[in-house]
């Protein structure tokens, strides 16, 4: 998009110049069409870029396990692989929800973090992390908000001890998996899309 905004700034100049200047006066043959052409492949640039956006801005909403996913990361609890998940995700056009267990903050820091502190560790609003009450396991609120939502799981847990309340952890599509290899984030891309297909 900047070659035909820059063509375009030159294009303007050039006939302003030749319109003002009659020594320059042919110029106007060159400058007046170069504008129309740029500014045509501006636009057309834009609307290029203006529906991808569009695209992404509609790929629908993530809740992420984060008691899960803290854990993708050699096996040893760490906030870094959930940001790390938070922001890809976030890349890829998809609103995220972050749902931790009570003790995550323990896990993570030893010392108990509420919903706002965990939101600042991952840069998120705080109406996007949840931390479950004490004594509450996490999975109901997962499974839950992602019903209401209309949301895919981000988590290797399969919740099969959920499958009678929620049999949409049955389906495909429904639970995207990830991890690391060779140090690299990966989700199960084939789900997400197919997910994102029947959204």
């Amino acid at each position: 998009m900047i070659v035909p905004a820059l063509l375009l700034l030159v294009s303007i100049i050039g006939t302003v110049i030749a319109t003002s200047q009659p020594v320059w006066g042919d110029l106007v043959l060159l400058a007046g069409p170069s504008a129309i052409a740029s500014a045509i492949l501006l636009l057309r640039e834009a609307r290029v870029w203006l529906a991808g956006q569009s695209r992404r801005s509609a790929r629908g909403a993530v809740v992420i396990d984060g008691s899960n996913v803290m854990y993708w990361w050699g096996g040893t609890p760490s906030i870094a692989p959930v940001q790390d998940v938070v922001r890809t995700l976030t890349h890829l056009g998809f609103k995220t929800g972050v749902v931790f267990d009570a003790n995550a903050g323990y896990l993570l820091t030893n010392a108990f973090k509420d919903d706002a502190a965990l939101a600042a560790m991952l840069k998120l609003p705080v109406d996007q992390v949840m931390v479950v009450p004490s004594g509450s396991p996490a999975d109901p609120y997962i499974l839950t908000a992602a019903r209401e939502m209309g949301a895919v799981v981000v988590t290797n847990d399969r919740y099969r001890d959920w499958a009678e309340d929620f049999p949409e952890v049955l389906g495909h599509g429904h639970l995207i998996k990830g991890g690391y290899r060779q140090q690299k984030l990966w989700f199960d891309f084939a789900t997400v899309s197919d997910a994102h297909n029947a959204a």
